[in-house]
């Protein structure tokens, strides 16, 4: 198995060894903390659970097809955010429901999630021929998300939900707009053909290697951060 041995100077594999590690542990933190949290708000932090241990499941195998391939695990990448950003997603609806929130707010950030990450996927996977096509829809999905929780909905409700989960959607909406942001970049950068993507790098074997190292970090980051803001809402927020 001398293959799936990380080398010292191999950051991608490295990243996702990390990644995997800080994942689960996220994980283990917030189902063990099911049990002291307040039946208002446990849904909420098992959902940031799930998250977070899809993630690591995914991180395990895309460190071994880094490892056994030298490319970058696009598919499994694909496969993991089509289940996890959704979830994410979940969180706003579940936070802002005690405020009056919808079903039907929940499915609109379902669906543009969905929307925004199958896109994403075809333009850079399926048809990069038309990657900024796709693009465009797929940036619009994220704007309209990004709308909901800065103007729309999810902001009018955060409002009336008390200052805590104010607060908490806004960190949250911060994290949309800025962390959320990397992925577009990462798609404008690295697809062929699109805006300038490719086009513009040398050494495209290294330019792939350098996003993955941002995405794993991004990932980490954006999945774990969003449990810790919910986790601490549930201990800062009155019953």
């Amino acid at each position: 198995m001398e293959h799936l041995t990380i080398a010292s100077d191999n950051y991608v594999a490295f990243t996702f060894f990390i990644g995997t590690m800080a994942m689960m542990a996220a994980s283990v933190f917030f189902f063990f903390e099911l049990n002291n949290t307040s039946q208002k708000w446990r849904t909420s932090v098992l959902v940031s659970g799930l998250i977070t241990f899809i993630a690591a499941v995914h991180y395990y195998y895309m460190r071994g097809y880094n490892l056994e391939t030298g490319e970058s695990p696009t598919f499994f990448r694909y496969v993991d955010w089509i289940l996890t950003v959704p979830l994410m997603c979940v969180e706003f609806y579940l936070i802002t429901k005690k405020a009056g929130a919808k079903i039907g707010l929940l499915w609109k950030l379902i669906f543009a999630s969905l929307v925004m990450l199958v896109t994403g996927y075809i333009g850079e996977v399926l048809d990069p021929a038309q990657s900024v096509l796709w693009g465009v829809i797929s940036g619009a999905a994220y704007f309209y998300i990004a709308y909901l929780i800065w103007f729309g909905e999810v902001a009018k409700l955060s409002q009336t939900a008390g200052p805590q989960v104010a607060k908490a959607t806004r960190i949250l909406a911060w994290f949309v707009l800025v962390g959320w942001a990397i992925y577009p970049l990462g798609y404008i950068l690295g697809t062929e053909g699109g805006l300038f993507g490719m086009k513009l790098v040398a050494d495209k074997a290294a330019a792939l290697h350098a996003m993955d190292i941002v995405y794993n970090i991004a990932d980490a980051i954006n999945k774990i951060g969003f449990g810790l803001v919910i986790y601490s809402l549930s201990r800062n927020a009155e019953d």
